[in-house]
């Protein structure tokens, strides 16, 4: 029997955006392709601001949160997505001891891009082993909050601690997670749903 779950994405300013708008793409398809087959959409996901309003995005896309940090519900996954703005949110305290209770009732605790960041210093994340966009890598190891930090790999788990790569291997990194809640045929599904086959990356010169 599926389980019900309450994933939650957290945004800011300064925000990737393919760092959480990938993810939702994966675990809200997810639930559609459930509904195709018949079954209740089990997993409610939500965005979560500090404020609960709009935050702009790195490249400039405004999204507005579903609730704050305060109105929350428990969550069963949490994901924290990248972009420059996780330098300032890393001296957040408030955010940050947010994340940090939040994911202690987690299932899952995950992070794209430099969103690794946040769950190192939080906590989280710290002694585990990680990743990152590949530009940051340098920064968060000499950080010393990680047990390693490893490069040449979309994404990587130590524990219930899943973090991906940057921006785009957060698709990949959510579609894993969709085959670990729900199986790996649903995940598969959930990918040819997307369309999602990203070999060959670039392929203009053919």
């Amino acid at each position: 029997m599926t389980r019900n779950r309450t994933i939650g994405i957290l945004i800011f300013d300064g925000v990737e955006e393919l760092d959480f708008v990938g993810p939702y793409e994966v675990f809200t398809m997810s639930n559609e392709v459930h509904g195709y087959e018949g079954r209740e959409r089990p997993d409610r996901v939500i965005l979560i601001s500090e404020t609960g309003g709009k935050v702009t995005g790195a490249k400039g896309m405004t999204v507005e949160a579903h609730v704050s940090i305060a109105d929350a519900p428990p969550l069963d996954v949490i994901l924290v997505p990248g972009g420059m703005g996780t330098r300032r949110e890393a001296k957040n305290t408030g955010l940050l001891q947010w994340i940090a209770k939040a994911a202690a009732g987690c299932e899952w605790v995950t992070s794209v891009c430099t969103g690794s960041l946040l769950l190192c210093v939080a906590g989280p994340a710290k002694g585990k082993r990680v990743t990152t966009h590949w530009s940051f890598i340098p920064a968060l190891r000499e950080m010393d909050a990680s047990a390693a930090v490893l490069e040449e790999v979309r994404y990587v788990r130590d524990g219930n601690v899943v973090t991906a790569a940057g921006v785009s291997a957060g698709i990949d990194m959510a579609l894993w997670l969709v085959g670990q809640m729900h199986g790996e045929d649903h995940a598969r599904k959930t990918q040819r749903a997307m369309q999602y086959d990203p070999a060959p990356p670039y392929a203009a010169a053919v």
